[in-house]
């Protein structure tokens, strides 16, 4: 690693206020991938301010008809709780399904969707559910947060304080894990609720997307033979050791039939 500042912040807004301050400064939430990147010396922050002595980020509260997860909220305990486990099952599912044990209890979730890592798992969730991303300074609809490969619509001072997902009538998660990191080579989120379906897509593009087409066919016929009739245009998914473009463009329809193969 290059020589850094340590800020551990007691508040969101001190957390802000020093990272506006700092030449490079970044926020340090779980670490699982910006501390990889560092000892490899591909990232040099000048400043890392830790969110983790801010018990106000994290916690899980179901109210209503949705599920609010602050953003220091570790996947071991979103796996663990019997309270997002009777509101949206899929979830708990979801978060027992990232990485190893030591990744489950330090990773969050604010980390994982901040970070927008194609591979990663509940950008999928995120998109699928239409959860709304709550920040220090406003709040950001999940249709509207993901833009690319670990890019976001934050802003360089902008801290996610929480996730709010509403509450579906019922939803599954398919994933295709990479056998050794257990990221998404492809995961696919299916939900419906209010005569809707909405299906996430992670693992395959640059980032979290909407199957649209997958979803105006499930509307029609909520059936896996429904899927089969879609054409998915896989021209910009990923392609790397792991699968080809045309594999992850045959993952995304498979994963949408288990996901509704699963709910019907």
């Amino acid at each position: 690693m290059y020589k850094f500042n340590y800020v551990k912040a007691d508040s969101v807004d001190a957390a802000a206020a020093a990272v506006s301050g700092s030449e490079d400064g970044k926020i340090l939430a779980g670490g699982m991938t910006l501390l990889p990147t560092m000892k490899q010396r591909l990232a040099a922050p000048s400043d890392l301010v830790d969110l983790g002595g801010i018990d106000a980020l994290k916690g899980i509260e179901v109210s209503g008809d949705s599920v609010t997860i602050g953003a220091m909220t570790t996947h071991a305990t979103v796996a663990a709780s019997a309270d997002v486990a009777g509101a949206i099952p899929a979830l708990t599912e979801l978060a027992s399904g990232i990485g190893d044990p030591q990744v489950r209890n330090r990773g969050t979730i604010g980390g994982s969707v901040a970070n927008s890592d194609p591979s990663a798992d509940y950008p999928a969730a995120v998109v699928a559910l239409g959860a709304t991303v709550v920040t220090n300074k406003r709040e950001i609809a999940g249709d509207d947060f993901f833009l690319d490969i670990f890019e976001t619509a934050l802003e360089e001072d902008e801290i996610i304080t929480a996730v709010r997902f509403p509450i579906p009538e019922k939803a599954a998660y398919i994933k295709f894990p990479n056998p050794a990191s257990r990221y998404a080579v492809v995961g696919v989120f299916v939900c419906t609720g209010g005569g809707d379906v909405r299906v996430g897509v992670t693992g395959a593009g640059p980032c979290a997307f909407r199957a649209t087409g997958i979803e105006d066919a499930l509307k029609a016929d909520f059936s896996a033979a429904a899927v089969d009739g879609v054409t998915v245009d896989g021209s910009e998914f990923n392609e790397d050791m792991h699968a080809s473009a045309e594999f992850r463009t045959s993952l995304v329809s498979v994963g949408a039939k288990r996901a509704v193969a699963a709910l019907s």
